[in-house]
């Protein structure tokens, strides 16, 4: 059994990532999805129909066309940010489970609704927190668990990167509209915090945060600093922007990582935190390492290395076909903390607890 999905925006990101590698219809890399199955797919740009047929995909006039067709089991939205809540009341409203692009709403009062639909009407609801499911991420976690690093008593994520020094960059919704989550915080500082909840198994109690200094000419945070506190007391760091050029490639893909702190050693990873899965044929090699210092460095290797939007897309269809409905009720607490981490900058770097 194969749950049938429909994609409802189909731009650049949805197609590459989502249809041709989540879904698997680029057939010259994978052969499917094991248990989902992409049969359609819609956009207000009509001219994103060619790209969706030549993957195979029939093509739906309107939303309304998608969730009116009894042979669709789920949706899949990855529309602007703006959209995403409304359209994802009305899937479910139209009883069809939802996978929903980060952030899964724009204000956490949508979020809360959208959770609340999903459990009434016994559907699961997903948001595409994708890099759980690198490898390497899976593999930090576990060597973490083992007790390796000793007693953890810090750690530091970070997503630094040069966007929005073009006109053509300043000019889009990541550089001018915090409303609809844009900004480092909003855009990246949400990825290293699920990232961290993941980690260390807890989710997050309390944010606090300072924006850095102006450079560059666009009207969101040019980046900030976030210190968080998990409900298991560990305490950590975030530092995300938009302003560090990084050198280049190679600088920019191996700064999005992150750090994790015992009194034994220090794990480090290197491109960890990125839309990689850890494929030989991607732009950059994750590294993971363990530094014990003058007893070495420990290069660590995942055994299996899975597509990370396959996996997240198994995880959806798995509960459907079980019978068991996921809810996201970590997308609505990841919203509230990225707002909320507004908020403490806008007050001087004042704590506020993630309710």
């Amino acid at each position: 059994m194969k749950i049938k999905y429909a994609m409802i925006g189909f731009g650049g990101i949805a197609e590459n990532r989502i249809a041709k590698e989540g879904f698997g219809c680029d057939k010259t890399r994978f052969n499917g999805h094991p248990l989902a199955e992409l049969v359609c797919a819609t956009d207000m740009n009509a001219s994103r129909q060619k790209a969706a047929k030549a993957l195979g995909l029939k093509w739906a006039n309107s939303v309304d066309d998608i969730l009116a067709d009894p042979n669709i089991d789920a949706v899949y939205i990855a529309t602007n940010n703006a959209s995403h809540a409304e359209l994802a009341i009305r899937a479910l409203k139209a009883k069809k489970h939802v996978m929903v692009e980060k952030p899964m709403a724009t204000n956490v009062e949508d979020a809360r609704l959208m959770n609340t639909l999903a459990a009434q009407r016994k559907l699961s609801l997903t948001v595409d927190h994708m890099m759980v499911y690198n490898g390497y991420n899976q593999l930090a976690h576990k060597y973490i668990q083992s007790g390796k690093l000793g007693v953890v008593n810090d750690s530091c994520f970070h997503m630094e990167f040069l966007y929005g020094a073009t006109p053509e960059e300043a000019a889009t919704w990541r550089c001018n509209d915090v409303n609809e989550m844009g900004g480092p915080i909003g855009d990246v500082a949400s990825h290293c915090l699920y990232m961290a909840e993941f980690m260390f198994d807890s989710p997050v109690r309390q944010v606090q945060a300072v924006y850095l200094p102006k450079t560059l000419s666009i009207k969101a945070e040019d980046g900030a600093y976030v210190r968080f506190v998990l409900k298991n007391g560990l305490a950590g760091s975030i530092k995300v922007a938009f302003s560090e050029p990084r050198g280049g490639l190679v600088g920019t893909l191996s700064n999005l990582g992150y750090e994790i702190y015992g009194d034994k050693g220090v794990l480090r990873c290197y491109g960890g935190l990125f839309q990689l899965s850890g494929r030989d044929d991607e732009p950059y090699g994750i590294r993971l390492e363990a530094d014990y210092g003058r007893d070495g460095v420990k290069a660590l290797h995942p055994r299996k290395m899975e597509n990370i939007y396959q996996q997240i897309i198994a995880k959806h269809a798995q509960s459907i076909i079980s019978g068991k409905p996921i809810n996201a009720e970590d997308g609505y607490r990841n919203l509230r903390a990225c707002r909320l981490m507004h908020k403490s900058a806008m007050k001087g770097g004042q704590p506020f607890l993630v309710r």
